[in-house]
């Protein structure tokens, strides 16, 4: 019987895509010959998830996990919407948006925090693949902290409790965490949800962004035919509106349509220190296939 190395295991996954212990156990049962290892693999189906590895994922959930004083965010994607119904899909989300609370945000660090199951997120993912017969990835994550205060979540139009197409953290510094101020986080993650803010403050926004913006502003308030003065005021002054629509602390409120969400959370003697929204599959390419032409093509026309 072969050693049933590092470099061996290395080597079996390479070839298959499955994961680590599914390697060793393969090995293991194989008495270290690698070619009845991949054999055992295909047995089992846990070898197809490296033939799935190039498809679009763009479906999926996005789950969100909370502790005191802080909350994580994660996308992980699949390639049909139909998985994301799937209960074993949905509880590896939640675990890996519990997951990343403990590790951290860094997504290779995520992959390698170990699950109950005691397979790594990685690891599991790939059983995951194989098990449900599309592919998957674990696109990013974000966690948030406060020194005290809460980190709200809210998710819209939840397919079950934490996990959904859009997902909002919102982090609210204050003396103490309170039932009030829970309520005004997770009122804070629906502004944000129908919002799509850029960033928290006017320091944040891109500089990039509004360059291109004046840009464009000047030119519109010159075609005016106005007095250069006029047109730096035309101009200050849609720089202004443009804040309000990009700047969450800027924006006028959606639950009441007047106040700006600066006063709101000064109201409540906090801070909001931090915010992310995940819309799942934002900036994916999807591809998108002609059916008719699908079935011409095959009929040979």
């Amino acid at each position: 019987m072969a050693a049933i190395t590092a470099a061996l295991v290395k080597d079996l996954r390479e070839k298959t895509g499955a994961g680590m212990m599914d390697c060793k156990k393969a090995l293991t049962e194989a008495q270290g010959d690698i070619e009845g290892a991949i054999d055992w693999l295909r047995k089992k189906g846990l070898s197809a998830a490296a033939k799935k590895s190039g498809r679009v994922t763009a479906e999926g959930l996005v789950g969100v996990a909370s502790a005191p004083n802080a909350a994580a965010m994660v996308e992980v994607n699949a390639e049909t919407d139909f998985v994301a119904r799937n209960e074993h899909f949905q509880k590896f989300v939640t675990e890996v948006a519990e997951a990343a609370l403990k590790v951290g945000e860094d997504l290779e660090k995520l992959k390698g925090a170990v699950l109950k199951s005691g397979r790594t997120v990685a690891d599991e993912l790939t059983h995951l693949i194989a098990t449900i017969g599309e592919n998957m990835s674990i696109r990013r994550a974000r966690v948030l902290k406060v020194p005290s205060g809460v980190v709200a979540t809210y998710i819209h139009s939840a397919v079950s409790p934490g996990l959904g197409k859009i997902g909002v953290l919102a982090a609210v510094e204050a003396p103490s965490a309170s039932e009030a101020l829970e309520t005004l986080g997770r009122q804070i993650g629906m502004h944000v949800a129908a919002t799509r803010p850029a960033s928290l403050d006017i320091d944040g926004v891109d500089p990039q962004a509004l360059e291109r913006e004046r840009a464009v502003l000047v030119e519109q308030a010159k075609a005016s035919g106005k007095p250069e003065a006029i047109i730096s005021k035309m101009v200050e002054g849609r720089i202004r509106k443009f804040y309000e629509e990009v700047v969450l602390l800027e924006q006028v409120w959606v639950h009441d349509g007047e106040s700006r969400v600066r006063a709101i959370v000064e109201k409540a003697g906090a801070k909001l220190v931090g915010f992310d929204r995940f819309q799942l599959g934002e900036g994916i390419e999807k591809e998108e296939n002609d059916f008719a032409a699908e079935v011409a093509k095959a009929a040979g026309h």
